[in-house]
């Protein structure tokens, strides 16, 4: 088109003047064109235009429709007039006719400079910012021309007048997008053919210099490229020649070539295919390529992913080394919408270090694992719910087959099932459970199943069922109900389903009934009475015994013997108690040029009377523990899982004092007119004991102590500890005097101890509110596929192992503990007293050498061994579109060395490059 007829408003008129009358009737807009570039409204065109206006200057009458009726006859026209002859005369109707090959929709268009319409040509011409909607076609470029007899639509983009090239053609179909310089598009076969197209498929991008787009949008590319980098100038790519893209399923190429900025590697594959779909589909999950120290050459998580359904998956892993290591998982997951969702590990390994010919430096280890998480939706059964959380496995398995820092580091582990039941509108509640815990450096396991509580809560039988006025003080009366079931056995991991598991289970049941109630009393003093009632249910009676002619060992003789007796056997207790508390409050107001403004200290004094009988005696005795007939006094029932009845009568008081301490300082930040801001100085500080009257000795209890606080919001602090008031002699047995009454001013001797800080800082996170969205959405939203499965599992991989996923918008960060503990205690078997001081600090942080290099430490010191805590150090860099990591556990039983060059996006996670190295030291 020549560029005089851009803009010409005068000249398009005289052109088609002539034909305007037919053009209103079979074109469905109306052109708004000016001399100056302005906004169009939105407008619609069909291929009417062609067959409805002539290509000639002249006008045309559209033939006028007649029809006339007899009288009578309903002729269902606009309007009629009857005439004196009884004849019925009917308005004309015109109908314009439609060409054959007319679009089965319209097509909106607009353009933020200028629309132009070539009559002659048939062709329209769109100029600055234009847009086409076409059904599901979504087309935007800087300019377009229609030609209306071939009924191509092409695309093109501009430059400006600095020359850089602006509104690139971008087509949108059904969720497939195609950037690109040019493009052409045939509304009749809805095919297309684009050029330097760049268009997104999930992940993945696809670079071609030729594309061809089926009516299908079946994809066709010339000259390739796919990769995972969103620059314009990718960092990589796969370079092929031809490429087949099966919307939302496959992008299949033949022969490709790796190319790392621009340059072509040494890599080349066959073909390739990258899925593109959503939601489950069954396939090959590629092995990594490692090499171990131990084990040998190796390929790991290679295996198979089984779709089996909306509500089952299946995956399949194993690892294999050529010095005769192998390891098998089997992960299946589950899920329902709005009942239930979980997931299963089961994992069998075998492992096998050295020449089996040297057995001193030969191992071989046959190790288990099984862990099952299941959680249920509140709302599917109200009133129920069953949970769980297991993780069950032979004490060796992290040993040799786990490496990440978090794993390693932790000795404990534990199972918890669980089943409860709350009855609507009634007050009892019931749970039952399987528990299980774990100690894999001294092999210790504890189980217990079945292990159920039934509870009525709290009725009060003399309460009126419509209360009036001021209730009376037997109204307030409660009764409740707790009811505990307990099955044990701990054991070794190597007695696993062995009898010697079974003869070491412990069964017992406890019922408690308490009584109580609270009466007002000065409107300050709150006055409680109670009772309790307890019963305990055993099924096994326990004696130990001194005997001088027990064989310890060929050089020792002389030994405690144990015996059991099963049955069922009973005890109980009873105890009744007043409690009198309140709280009492002091103020200490500083001067108001003071930034201190007020401190304030609360005390909450408890005391409380209570009595109960010796209900006991006949299930203790007295044991003796070594040749000189030192005893103490146990219970047959001595370390019961439900425990047991205190010894002796009590009668005496409990009391108990907590402290809370605060104060109110000058705050600028704070907007209110008070400018000020409460600082937490305790959150809490007491002491607890008791004083049994009716003892003939030891009447004073041993005092509790406890102290935690915040400071500053950013140090936490805990701590707790015991005091014994009676002195020892010089074997460390307690002598019934007090330690202050041997001149030392004390209350006692602190038997045991324990404080904890710890804090974390780091700097500000740019992205922060962002990220948190982001790990919200990703908790709350319910396991009802498999992709949202994977992406909750993906989470916990970050929280479990922060070196490999590493956060570079956090310039630095620092996270610090301390523990500390002391015991000082007299163990009877030993004869003697053992102290014992345990201190430990943890530290883990990153910091970033620069926004693009992150340098990151978890490690730790153990004072009592004075030795350093198992070590990881771990590097990464930033790559854009790839990560590179280097993690590095320099010393202790497993050491490690490894590097590791990977892209980021999910797809390409198997494509990476690993080096490393492991070594052992048993």
């Amino acid at each position: 088109m020549s560029s005089s007829y851009k803009n010409n408003y005068k000249k398009f008129l005289r052109q088609t003047y002539l034909a305007f009358a037919g053009v209103v009737i079979a074109v469905p807009f109306i052109i708004d064109a000016s001399g100056v570039g302005r906004p169009h409204a939105s407008l619609t065109f069909n291929k009417t235009l062609a067959d409805a206006v002539p290509a000639r200057k002249d006008t045309v009458k559209p033939k006028a429709l007649k029809v006339t009726a007899k009288p009578g006859v309903d002729t269902n026209v606009v309007s009629k007039d009857q005439d004196t002859t009884g004849a019925v005369s009917v308005d004309t109707v015109f109908i314009p006719k439609v060409s054959k090959d007319t679009l089965d929709a319209p097509v909106t268009y607009k353009a933020k400079d200028s629309i132009i319409l070539m009559v002659p040509d048939k062709r329209f011409y769109l100029y600055g910012t234009a847009s086409t909607k076409y059904k599901t076609i979504d087309l935007s470029a800087e300019k377009m021309n229609f030609d209306q007899a071939t009924g191509v639509l092409e695309a093109t983009n501009a430059k400006d007048t600095a020359g850089k090239i602006i509104g690139r053609p971008v087509m949108n179909d059904g969720g497939q997008s195609f950037e690109s310089d040019t493009l052409r598009y045939n509304f009749t076969s809805q095919k297309a053919k684009i050029y330097n197209t760049r268009s997104q498929y999930g992940e993945g991008y696809i670079h071609s210099e030729l594309t061809k787009k089926a009516a299908d949008n079946t994809i066709f590319g010339f000259k390739n490229g796919y990769t995972t980098c969103n620059l314009d100038t990718p960092h990589f790519s796969f370079r092929a020649r031809k490429i087949k893209v099966i919307p939302d399923k496959l992008v299949i190429s033949g022969p490709a070539n790796l190319e790392i900025m621009g340059i072509p590697t040494p890599l080349y594959i066959p073909f390739a295919i990258f899925p593109i779909t959503q939601g489950q589909r069954s396939g090959i999950l590629p092995p990594q390529y490692v090499v171990n120290q131990q084990k040998g050459m190796g390929l790991e998580n290679g295996g198979y992913y089984f779709g089996m359904g909306e509500h089952l998956d299946l995956t399949l892993r194993g690892d294999v080394y050529s010095y005769g290591s192998w390891s098998l998982t089997a992960s299946p997951t589950y899920r329902k919408r709005y009942k239930y969702n979980g997931g299963l590990n089961l994992s069998v390994a075998n492992t096998r270090f050295g020449d089996p010919a040297v057995p001193s430096e030969f191992t071989k280890s046959r190790d288990f694992r099984i862990t099952w998480n299941h959680s249920m939706d509140s709302k599917a059964r109200p009133g129920v719910n069953f949970g769980a959380s297991v993780n069950f496995g032979s004490s060796s398995y992290n040993r040799f087959n786990v490496f990440d820092y978090s794993t390693r580091v932790n000795n404990n582990i534990g199972s918890s099932i669980t089943f409860s039941k709350t009855w609507q509108g009634k007050p009892y509640n019931l749970t039952l459970g399987l528990n299980h815990s774990q100690n894999l450096a001294t092999r210790d396991v504890s189980i217990s199943f079945p292990d159920g509580t039934f509870t009525v809560n709290t009725i009060y039988p003399f309460q009126p069922k419509e209360m009036v006025g001021t209730p009376k003080w037997y109204e307030k009366i409660g009764v409740s109900y707790n009811a505990v079931l307990r099955n044990q056995a701990s054991f070794k991991d190597s007695l696993f389903g062995k009898q010697a598991m079974f003869d070491a289970m412990q069964t017992g049941m406890q019922h408690t009934i308490p009584v109580s109630f609270s009466i007002p009393i000065l409107k300050t003093l709150t006055l409680s009475p109670g009772i309790n009632y307890s019963e305990y249910w055993y099924t096994k009676k326990m004696t130990k015994r001194w005997r001088n002619d027990k064989i310890v060992s060929k050089d020792s003789i002389g030994g405690i013997d144990t015996s059991y007796q099963a049955g069922f056997f009973s005890a109980r207790d009873i105890s009744v108690s007043v409690s009198l508390s309140t709280a009492v409050y002091g103020m200490y107001a500083f001067s108001k040029n003071s930034k201190v403004k007020a401190i304030r200290h609360v005390l909450r004094p408890t005391i409380s009377a209570s009595y109960r009988p010796d209900m006991s005696s006949q299930y203790y005795y007295y044991y003796y523990y070594n040749r000189l007939h030192d005893s103490t006094r146990v219970s047959y029932f001595d370390g019961s899982i439900i425990g047991v009845p205190s010894p002796g009568a009590f009668g005496g008081i409990n009391f108990g004092l907590d402290n809370n301490l605060e104060m109110k300082v000058f705050s600028r930040k704070d907007t209110s007119g008070n400018h000020e801001k409460k600082v937490k100085l305790l959150d809490g500080f007491g002491i607890n004991g008791s004083y049994n009257l009716v003892a003939d000795s030891f009447k004073l209890s041993n005092f509790s102590l406890y102290a935690r606080t915040n400071l500053f919001d950013k140090v936490n602090i805990s701590a707790s500890g015991t005091l014994d008031p009676y002195a020892t002699d010089g074997r460390g047995r307690r002598i019934d005097k007090f330690v202050w009454q041997q001149g030392k001013i004390s209350l006692g001797r602190l038997t045991n101890a324990s404080i904890s800080l710890s804090t974390s800082f780091q700097s500000k996170d740019k992205k922060g509110q962002d990220k948190q969205k982001k790990i919200d959405s990703l908790e709350n939203i319910s396991n009802a596929d498999a992709a949202m499965a994977a992406q909750q599992r993906q989470l916990q991989m970050m929280r479990n192992n922060p070196g490999e996923y590493v956060d570079f918008d956090i310039p630095w960060r620092l996270d610090l503990s301390y523990s500390l503990s002391y015991t000082n205690q007299l163990i009877p078997d030993s004869g003697g007293v053992i102290k014992r001081i345990t201190q430990y600090v943890s530290f883990n942080g990153d910091f970033s050498l620069t926004p693009k290099w992150k340098v990151g430490l978890n490690s730790g010191f153990d004072f009592t061994n004075m030795q350093i805590a198992y070590t990881n150090m771990y590097i990464s860099r930033d790559l854009h579109c790839w990560q590179m990591s280097i993690n590095l556990i320099p010393f202790g039983t497993f050491r490690q060395f490894s590097i590791t060059i990977n892209p980021k996006a999910g797809i390409l996670r198997d494509l990476r490059i690993n080096r490393s190295r492991q070594f052992y030291d048993f």
